[in-house]
């Protein structure tokens, strides 16, 4: 059975090493061979430290709250409809954001989920009390039916991330 094992071991990678000189698969392939031989021993495996460069990283400590003042980010509406608009249109919304926490609102980022929403947003701290935005223009060319598209916002706030949604009724021209 062990022998089975092995060569069944060296078929897969042989072909894996011979279709695709990838490095994250060739690391991946190694920590599939070296978790088997820990199986085939009857030992506990030991995952890589080091996961390969295009997986996600996953933090096994959470995230926790940081001390001292925080800014507080509050939106006039989170979510925006457009309503029906032709093919090709460009649409744009200006979400309304203030700053209800204890310190300084920095927008450090705003990542639409696809190529299609071009986000701006207030580059400059948001003191306490005061509004700031994050404008969403989107494109609707080579777009058709209904589109719910959503920006990722990143700021010194807890959580530290929110999100803006959006959608549109794309009617053919």
């Amino acid at each position: 059975m062990k022998n089975v094992m092995k060569i069944f071991t060296i078929a897969i990678l042989t072909l894996a090493f011979s279709s695709c000189r990838d490095r994250a698969t060739e690391k991946r392939l190694a920590d599939v061979e070296s978790r088997l031989a820990q199986l085939e021993a009857k030992q506990p495996a030991k995952f890589s430290a080091n996961p390969p460069t295009n997986a996600p990283t996953v933090s096994s400590t959470p995230e926790t709250k940081p001390e001292g003042p925080l800014a507080e980010i509050k939106y006039d509406n989170n979510t925006f409809d457009f309503g029906s608009i032709t093919e090709g249109q460009k649409v744009s919304h200006t979400y309304k954001v203030t700053n209800t926490g204890n310190a300084p609102l920095i927008i450090q980022n705003a990542q639409p989920s696809c190529g299609c929403t071009v986000p701006e947003w207030t580059k400059t701290p948001i003191p306490v009390g005061g509004t700031g935005y994050v404008k969403a223009e989107f494109d609707s060319k080579g777009k058709t039916g209904m589109q719910n598209k959503t920006i990722t916002v990143t700021a010194n706030t807890w959580p530290k991330v929110t999100q803006l949604t959006f959608r549109a009724q794309v009617n053919a021209k």
